[in-house]
């Protein structure tokens, strides 16, 4: 696969969504969320676009730069921004981890919400364990290795788990 056709699977199939969110400055909630759908052809774009506007609850503020929404809203742009080509994979870096509590649980919802009605894969990275206990699947990275976390490893805090007990360590 040459350079190219990776952009296109990227774009095609591929979402992302930054922990710093990454809009565009010069663009308009709306606009931002809108500009996968223009990269990818998508013809009815500005539909679109209004559409998960509404579902993430800014169908008001469309027309706002992002020096003009707050760090919630800035976030649901860019999940909105993320969802809006349906991309069978979506990676999610510590997606609530500049928000407060109050937004976090709000954005964690939508985000579980849009990953259900979407049918997307979600991956999420987070240090946030409340966040990870509501994903199917987790795994836990610690000093570069990876492993699944169990069941039984889910019933208590997962740094409780890289801690050996006094059995393992003697």
């Amino acid at each position: 696969m040459n350079e190219e056709q990776r952009a296109q699977l990227r774009g095609e199939k591929v979402g992302f969504i930054f922990q710093s969110f990454m809009l565009v400055q010069s663009l308009t909630a709306l606009e931002n969320i809108m500009l996968p759908a223009e990269i990818a052809g998508l013809d009815n774009a500005s539909q679109l676009g209004q559409e998960i506007l509404e579902k993430v609850g800014l169908g008001h503020r469309g027309d706002h730069y992002p020096n003009q929404l707050s760090g919630g809203e800035q976030q649901r742009v860019a999940i909105a921004r993320a969802f809006i080509t349906k991309p069978k994979i979506l990676f999610a870096d510590e997606p609530t981890g500049n928000l407060d509590a109050a937004n976090s649980g709000k954005i964690e919802q939508l985000l579980f919400d849009l990953n259900r009605d979407s049918h997307t894969t979600l991956v999420l990275v987070t240090h946030d364990n409340e966040l990870a206990k509501h994903c199917q699947r987790q795994l836990l990275m610690n000093a570069g290795e990876l492993s699944e976390v169990t069941a039984s490893d889910k019933k208590t805090d997962p740094i409780d788990v890289l801690a050996p007990t006094e059995s393992q360590a003697g």
